[in-house]
């Protein structure tokens, strides 16, 4: 089985000792690195932040042109269907 060697790490095999050591070291850090970065995004709160996040940006874009401008079009549909319906359960409430 022959050990495989990541992105940029492609270069021979140091011969020095002391070489060798940096090599090692660095690859620790890298290591300790990326391990705190996955400890990080797998935490609730990261991902409830992440998903909040996600549903902002979503809204906005549904609610504002790439320019920042509010899309009226979009906001008078929603409240025209916001009246019906509530219009309707109004209707059917008193009906009873």
């Amino acid at each position: 089985m022959s050990a495989q060697v990541s992105g940029a790490d492609k270069s021979e095999t140091p011969r020095s000792a002391a070489a060798l050591e940096k090599a090692i070291q660095d690859r620790r850090d890298h290591l300790a690195a990326t391990i705190d970065e996955l400890t990080t995004r797998a935490q609730p709160k990261e991902i409830a932040r992440r998903s909040a996040a996600g549903v902002q940006r979503r809204l906005l874009s549904l609610t504002h042109t790439p320019e920042g401008q509010l899309r009226t079009e979009r906001l008078a549909a929603v409240a025209g269907a916001v009246a019906v319906v509530g219009g309707v359960l109004i209707f059917l409430r008193r009906r009873k």
